[in-house]
């Protein structure tokens, strides 16, 4: 007859991982990929910042003031008659960003005549805070627009560098790095959305 030996006895047991600890495992991990994307894309979309330069803007956006760039706007959707872009004039990447609202669309006929503008021999609607054209620069005799090509003015219609002038003329889509999205702090209004 054997003895048994009195005392503690402990056993090893594999532990084994339930289903339900690897669901969950899965589940932590699939936010932290998915949080991770989501930075991507907003870093790439809307990290993006440039400043304006000059008076051309006012008063939607005022000099030196900070602008951040949607650029993933423009993957999803062709720009917009009144869109606030910004882009480098001919791609020049050695030239500074240019910010400027969209006026002219493809295939249009701009033209600048009595401080007006008119698209396809239609004066354009505008409310009243545009100034009169005082020059309407290469745009007096109307410009056609090709099919990628937009027409830019700034906001400040009689101090503005835009595609009234030779220098920039009109904007390819593929020049357009995004859509001015939202001003930080510098002008009257502080930060908000840019319209």
């Amino acid at each position: 007859m054997s003895r048994r030996s009195k005392g503690l006895h402990f056993y090893k047991k594999r532990k084994k991982i339930s289903p339900s600890v690897l669901k969950e495992i899965f589940s932590w991990f699939f936010l932290f990929v998915l949080a991770v994307l989501v930075a991507f894309v907003f870093s790439y979309s809307f990290g993006m910042k440039t400043s304006v330069i000059g008076s051309s803007m006012e008063p939607c956006l005022y000099n030196g003031q900070s602008v951040l760039i949607n650029r993933f706007v423009y993957m999803a959707s062709n720009p917009k008659r009144g869109d606030v872009v910004v882009f480098r004039p001919n791609g020049n990447e050695n030239m500074h960003y240019y910010v400027k609202r969209i006026i002219g669309m493809p295939g249009e006929k701009i033209t600048i005549q009595d401080g007006r503008i008119l698209i396809d021999g239609y004066f354009y609607e505008e409310d009243d805070s545009f100034d009169m054209i005082e020059d309407g620069g290469i745009a007096t005799s109307g410009i056609l627009l090709g099919e990628d090509e937009y027409f830019v003015l700034g906001d400040n219609r009689n101090n503005s560098e835009d595609s009234r002038s030779a220098n920039i003329g009109t904007v390819m889509e593929s020049s357009i790095v995004g859509k001015a999205w939202f001003h930080m702090a510098g002008g009257p209004d502080g930060m908000g959305l840019i319209k």
